[in-house]
């Protein structure tokens, strides 16, 4: 199946993997790295060199306890990049964003797929999706990022999710975005405790039914270095483990820092998959 993202194709019949790009002075694993104009451009080109399919561009942090930011401050700092890499890059760009004047800039400067952790939920940003006419990956959170992890508790994690997901794709549905636009995504650590990921990650072929595909993001996130004991510089093996599951549970996108590792990982599972 191929996704149309502003014209430029994201092919989603072989896993893909998306490199995340933060422009931000505080997210939880390289906050500060790319906030430059020129070293945010720079990453980007090393990881479509190493086979990134898609950037996420992120201009807010949502690691557990992050401050909100202003939308005229994420504006100013994801717009410069949009604009550029749209430009440059034959890949697409998406912009992780959850306010509605992010989504409208952000396509008009070229952005090709919306990647929202409140799955449109914010008042605006639903019509806003609807005019861009972009791809939107839908997430789920429970609670805000300043306190979504402060004993989140589920009767029956997977069912819940699956339930907010399949309704916000009705939602997105009965607005005028089709099926075919729409991917969702769990939210690994987002109001989640380290139990609840693992359910998620084992029963992640339940989703398979919900959208054009699945994306899941767990790159060097707590729920690894709870596993292994293991700071965030040191969580790169965990994290293409929970890729590989995550892939042949079904998942069609893996979000990470880690472009050219998690590539080489999804290329043995998906030969292996394959395989008769």
């Amino acid at each position: 199946m191929q996704l149309d993202c502003a014209g430029k194709m994201l092919d989603l019949s072989q896993p893909m993997v998306m490199g995340v790009l933060n422009v931000t002075p505080d997210s939880f694993s390289d906050g500060g790295c790319y906030l430059p104009l020129g070293a945010a451009l720079r990453r980007a080109e090393i990881m479509v060199q190493e086979g990134a399919a898609i950037i996420d561009i992120g201009g807010e942090s949502t690691r557990p306890g992050a401050p909100p930011v202003s939308a005229a401050e994420e504006l100013d700092r994801v717009l410069p990049v949009v604009e550029r890499l749209a430009r440059d890059l034959s890949i697409p760009v998406s912009v992780d964003t959850s306010k509605p004047e992010v989504i409208r800039e952000a396509a008009w400067a070229g952005a090709g797929m919306i990647n929202d952790v409140r799955a449109l939920q914010i008042p605006g940003a639903l019509d806003a999706a609807v005019t861009s006419g972009l791809p939107v990956c839908l997430m789920h959170i429970r609670g805000e990022p300043a306190t979504m992890q402060q004993e989140p508790h589920y009767g029956d994690v997977v069912i819940e999710v699956h339930a907010f997901l399949a309704e916000r794709v009705r939602v997105c549905q009965a607005a005028g975005i089709p099926r075919e636009r729409l991917l969702v995504d769990p939210g690994f650590g987002f109001g989640k405790t380290l139990d609840h990921n693992l359910r998620l990650l084992r029963h992640l072929d339940r989703f398979t039914d919900l959208a054009a595909g699945v994306l899941v993001g767990v790159s060097r996130k707590s729920m690894i270095g709870l596993l292994l004991n293991a700071p965030v510089d040191e969580r790169l093996s965990g994290s293409l483990a929970a890729a590989v599951v995550a892939i042949w549970q079904g998942a069609k996108i893996i979000r990470t820092h880690d472009v050219r590792e998690t590539v080489q990982a999804l290329c043995v599972c998906a030969a292996a998959r394959a395989a008769e």
